[in-house]
């Protein structure tokens, strides 16, 4: 079968990469998720063992990205994986610390890592960070401390002798709220035309990983939705 590119998603069983899983399957993309489960609607499942250290992890899903690829590269690698936890530095900030760093740095250096062996020149990798993170946030300092590593990990990608292949593009998406069902079901009185929806993000992912549209590599791009319209801003 011939595709029209190749991708990985990073968190293909949370709601932002599901959609985005189905709405690369629709552009026909051969698509494959990593996760702690599975996503039957992708090509590839990788299941990342939590009682695996992260350089284990790391061995193992390259070795099973390396097997399934068979010499072909990827046209994007979009890691949505992450998570939110609260917590100030009297409560709970190593635990949520350390899961936040988990869910969403540990998550991105695999994948900062399958980019440089497996990305096409002039290939995409996008990341997550926050909105949030961009200034201090002492009500969930786990969560800003872990999206923060993201935008420097994100603009280091971006440079010179970062490893990634010649061309290749990094990029992080830094949302407010995504439209999601378990944020309308946490905050069901929220003002929803200020969330982002999922398939605008899921059709930015699949532009980008067509060659079009691709921002500045290293660039972080502010996601504000207002009145349902989407824009994006880098900063």
């Amino acid at each position: 079968m011939t595709y029209a590119g190749r991708v990985i998603i990073y968190g293909g069983r949370g709601a932002l990469g599901a959609k985005c899983i189905s709405h690369f399957k629709a552009n026909n993309f051969w698509v494959a998720s990593i996760d702690l489960s599975e996503n039957t609607e992708a090509d590839l499942n990788i299941l990342v063992k939590k009682e695996e250290s992260l350089q284990q992890q790391e061995s193992s899903i390259l070795s099973l990205v390396n097997s399934s690829l068979n010499g072909s590269k990827l046209d994007g690698i979009f890691c949505v994986a992450g998570g939110w936890a609260g917590g100030n530095a009297s409560s709970d900030l190593i635990k949520n610390t350390e899961l936040m760093w988990s869910q969403s740095v540990c998550s991105s250096l695999i994948a900062a890592s399958i980019a440089a062996h497996h990305l096409k020149e002039n290939g995409i990798i996008q990341l997550t960070g926050a909105k949030a993170a961009l200034e201090g946030t002492p009500g969930m300092i786990g969560y800003g401390l872990a999206k923060a590593a993201v935008h420097h990990l994100t603009k280091s990608l971006g440079q010179k002798d970062s490893g990634l292949p010649n061309n290749a593009v990094a990029v992080a998406i830094l949302p407010v709220t995504l439209d999601t069902p378990m944020n309308r079901k946490w905050m069901p009185k929220a003002d929803f035309s200020t969330w982002t929806p999922l398939e605008f993000i899921a059709d930015l992912f699949v532009r980008w990983a067509s060659g079009k549209d691709k921002p500045l590599t290293g660039s972080l791009l502010k996601l504000e939705t207002k009145n349902h319209q989407t824009d994006v801003t880098p900063i």
